[in-house]
């Protein structure tokens, strides 16, 4: 089987993967959630003229030279003056208050005198000066929030803002994460001289909730049959949109995983891409179920999960933009050899910027798969295509930040 470029792999991956189901959670916690329709104001923002400013409210046409204008009341926010304000007169008015009829300008404490007459505006101010339009911000029935939107805390405001005490949203897609291998033990657990700390799964969980979904630890399957398929159970069980493996996506004698999820009763889609780090990588549906067995290695796996699991975590969510090209410009610090056939994603740290603001990149002398110190000092990936040529420093590139 041919190796499978990496936009190929993508659009698979992505291919009929339909939004979850619609629930309705309040502001409170609906930060991170995804809009599974658009909102439109329930009323308008100012409803009514108000004042910008603590001050006075008084007519313009009063505003003269050597004026004294009588204080008739108040009106604090949240509780307007009943009363008109007419010729010679002024209401004391404060931030956020309606402007009471009559007044067409407010003139700010700061320049004005008090005395037992009433106020002597120091500042003659034109007609509207300080006061907020009603709809100002919005009017009832405009769409301000899109479907699709990842609501973030100002998105948040504005739908409380806007009336909404209950946001249509998708449900968070339930990604259950399987380490395998007899060589992995938990942080903290006693490890003999073969065995190593399982790293991978903490970081993908990390892009899973960063992304929106819902990580399930489903825990460490050793490398036998019946530890894969009771983990592969449980996932199936607790409805699991998507299953990740992280190991054993290989050919190797002991890398089971594939032989587990065929077994399982999986479609496999593919299972090896052309891409460095992450060249194994298995993507298949089990059911309703979408698989992606990632390498065991660290990099690997979380370079991986970012091109492939993250997307598809949107794509669940009902982002229109899930598969959206994530790189931008940047310019090479330094020489770098010709590329193979695979696309390269290279552990880069952004050393300052050219002229045009675009940031320069230099890569770390090593980039193996299994440094996961290299790759948490990394700013970004640096992409560069199969077959790329020799470039030299100041060569344009695309990369994507971490």
């Amino acid at each position: 089987m041919a190796l499978l470029p990496v936009a190929d792999a993508l659009d698979r991956i992505l291919s009929g993967a339909m939004p979850t189901e619609v629930e309705h959670v309040g502001p409170a916690t609906a930060a991170g959630r995804t809009l599974a329709a658009d909102l439109s104001a329930l009323r308008t923002q100012p409803p009514f003229p108000s004042s910008a400013m603590d001050g006075y409210a008084v007519r313009a046409s009063d505003l003269v030279p050597g004026v004294v204008l009588k204080v008739i009341g108040e009106a604090p926010a949240g509780r307007a003056f009943g009363g008109k304000v007419g010729p010679g007169e002024a209401v004391r008015i404060f931030t956020g208050a309606p402007v009471p009829d009559g007044a067409d300008t407010v003139v700010i404490q700061e320049t004005v005198q008090v005395d037992a007459s009433g106020i002597r505006p120091q500042k003659l101010e034109a007609a509207g000066r300080h006061i907020r339009s009603a709809g100002l911000d919005f009017a009832q029935g405009d769409v301000l929030l899109r479907a699709g939107l990842r609501l973030g805390p100002r998105a948040v405001a504005l739908a409380a803002a806007m009336g909404h005490a209950s946001l249509p949203v998708r449900r968070r897609p339930r990604v259950a994460l399987l380490a395998t291998g007899d060589e992995l033990v938990r942080p903290g657990e006693a490890a003999r001289p073969d065995q190593i700390v399982a790293s991978n799964i903490y970081a993908v969980a990390g892009q899973v909730e960063a992304a929106g979904g819902e990580a399930v630890d489903l825990g460490i399957a050793t490398d036998d049959f019946a530890s894969l398929e009771a983990a592969i159970s449980r996932a199936e069980t607790m409805g699991a949109d998507v299953i990740v493996t992280l190991g054993g996506a290989s050919v190797g004698d002991h890398d089971l995983v594939q032989s587990a999820l065929t077994k399982r009763g999986m479609e496999l889609g593919f299972w090896r891409i052309a891409m460095r780090p992450g060249k194994p990588l298995i993507f298949g549906r089990l059911g309703r179920t979408r698989i992606l067995g990632l390498p065991g290695n660290p990099v690997s796996a979380i370079v991986c999960a970012q091109l492939f699991l993250v997307p598809l975590v949107r794509a669940l969510c009902g982002d229109p933009a899930a598969g959206a090209d994530a790189t931008e410009p940047a310019v090479l610090g330094a020489a770098m050899p010709a590329n193979d056939e695979r696309q390269d994603y290279v552990r880069v740290r952004i050393t300052g910027s050219d002229t045009h603001g675009a940031p320069v990149v230099a890569p770390f002398p090593k980039q193996d798969s299994s440094m996961l110190r290299v790759f948490a000092e990394a700013d970004a990936l640096l992409v560069r295509p199969p077959k790329a040529p020799a470039a030299e420093a100041g060569t344009a590139v695309r990369i994507i930040r971490l």
